[in-house]
């Protein structure tokens, strides 16, 4: 047992390292010795100093610094720098497809990577924000299977459902098995989704992962079709997800320059503008004309009006005629 022990020296000493020191938290050589002791693993100051000397010949960079009258060693470049990190923590936090449970376990996982002080710090300073997690803990091993699937070009089959006014499972066509070919998955507006193809309707879909159970991988190979549209992914998820629907259109709105922020969150950062006066910008930006589209335009009011083309502009106009229409009749 003693051999055994001692051939996972480094292993042992690097790991006691990494999760227990930083720049303010060095162990000094006495402190490892006894640790490594402790765990069954013999250990000496001078033999030590050779243990160390090895690690950062194979380029771990442990510092060495002193602590007290006697030297002290710690890591402080990690896979993930501190900032790194809480942005993980934190996006962990804002999805809505993981679970409470799992968000709770991803999150100390997470904060290890920083070492155990770290993982101290960046848990008290987690802000429990998102009160709308969704709540099927099956997800992890459906994103298992999809990903298993998409990489070995098989269909899969699973249960969609619903959630009804009791927050209850309601299966749709009467927990009918899908049977699709999965192109991509996609992480859109803190919800997952996998995007599929369907030989028999010679279409694509998008279905909520979390709304998936009882997911299995087929041993039927995937369409020809299915691969190549996993070449064109990335201007199917901008076209579908963002402003899904219709043919492409070049669109010329006037804003007031508050929402200069707005304009870029939605089309990129590389969209062209152009200040016409003081306080109103104009940019041509192409979109698909879709309920998402207008419901994106409408909540801006008055301070963003089509210029071009003209049908788009008759069409925003016979939109805001009917909502007004409605409007009144709910009144009366």
């Amino acid at each position: 047992m003693k051999e055994n022990c001692q051939k996972i020296k480094l292993l042992k000493l690097m790991e006691l390292l990494q999760q227990e020191t930083d720049e303010l938290h060095p162990l000094s050589t006495n402190e490892i010795c006894s640790r490594l002791i402790a765990m069954g693993i013999s250990c000496e100051r001078r033999t030590l100093a050779k243990d160390i000397s090895l690690l950062n010949e194979q380029g771990f960079e442990v510092m060495c610094c002193r602590v007290g009258k006697e030297k002290g060693y710690y890591i402080e470049d990690r896979s993930f720098s501190v900032p790194e990190i809480k942005i993980l923590i934190d996006a962990v936090q804002a999805a809505n497809f993981i679970t409470e449970k799992k968000s709770s376990e991803l999150i100390d996982k997470i904060s290890a990577l920083g070492g155990s002080h770290q993982a101290d710090i960046l848990k008290s300073n987690l802000v429990h924000f998102n009160t709308r997690k969704h709540s099927n803990e099956t997800i992890y091993y459906s994103v298992g299977y999809l990903e298993n699937a998409i990489r070995q070009k098989n269909k899969v089959l699973f249960r969609y459902f619903d959630l009804d006014e009791h927050g209850k499972k309601a299966y749709r066509r009467d927990g009918h098995r899908y049977v699709v070919e999965p192109v991509a998955l996609v992480f859109h507006e803190d919800n997952y989704y996998v995007v599929v193809y369907s030989a028999k309707h010679d279409n694509t879909a998008n279905y909520r992962i979390d709304r998936m159970d009882s997911v299995e991988i087929i041993d039927e190979p995937v369409s020809q079709k299915a691969l190549a549209l996993r070449d064109e992914v990335a201007g199917y998820t901008e076209r579908v997800f963002k402003m899904y629907g219709g043919q492409p259109v070049d669109l010329v709105v006037e804003f007031d320059d508050n929402l200069i922020g707005a304009v870029y969150d939605k089309f990129g950062e590389g969209t062209k503008m152009i200040r016409t006066n003081e306080h109103k910008c104009v940019a041509t930006v192409k979109v698909q004309i879709s309920p998402t589209f207008w419901g994106w335009l409408f909540q801006f009011g008055k301070q963003m009006r089509i210029l071009s083309p003209i049908n788009l502009i008759d069409e925003y106009t016979t939109l805001v005629s009917e909502l007004m229409e409605n409007r009144v009749n709910s009144i009366k």
